[in-house]
């Protein structure tokens, strides 16, 4: 299975999915979700759960910061700016609702672009293909979605872009 994303040119996330963007929600969080495409899953997935961290958060934020996460997608392709129209799957809360974030877990339900705030960060976007749907609840946390996964796991495949400061 693979994942690729024309939202990444030269390991390079383009502007306008992240800070530098044009679409904010209305407190500010970078809204316009990146496009991607799953190829090549095993013949028996049921569905896709989808994670966008920022690893390197941990320098400024002290924990992984989590920018989308999808459970039950039935789709192999997404085009951009789905995460703010899309119905047929469930996005949990991103990290914009933790602590440093303040935001709602219903505004922070969808993707979060990317705005590092020290340095170059890398962002992994990770796909796993499931062979059942983990019918969780919009706004789940990404320990919900890690431990329904469990068992569960077919194949996963992932992607890692840049953004800076």
């Amino acid at each position: 299975m693979k994942v690729q994303t024309s939202a990444i040119e030269n390991g390079v996330f383009h502007d306008r999915f992240g800070k530098r963007g044009s679409d904010f929600t209305p407190s500010g969080m970078p809204s316009r979700s990146i496009p991607f495409e799953i190829v090549d899953a095993p013949e028996n997935t049921v569905s896709f759960a989808v994670v966008l961290d920022d690893k390197d958060a941990i320098t400024a934020s002290g924990f992984v910061w989590i920018h989308w996460l999808i459970a039950d997608l039935t789709r192999t392709s997404l085009p951009e700016n789905d995460s703010q129209t899309a119905q047929d799957y469930i996005q949990g809360a991103n990290s914009w609702a933790s602590v440093l974030g303040n935001f709602s877990i219903d505004e922070a339900a969808a993707y979060g672009g990317m705005a590092p705030p020290n340095c170059l960060h890398r962002y992994d976007l990770t796909v796993y293909a499931l062979d059942t749907k983990l019918n969780l609840p919009k706004g789940f946390r990404f320990n919900d979605l890690h431990y329904a996964m469990q068992g569960h796991i077919l194949a996963t495949a992932s992607v890692t872009g840049t953004y800076d400061v």
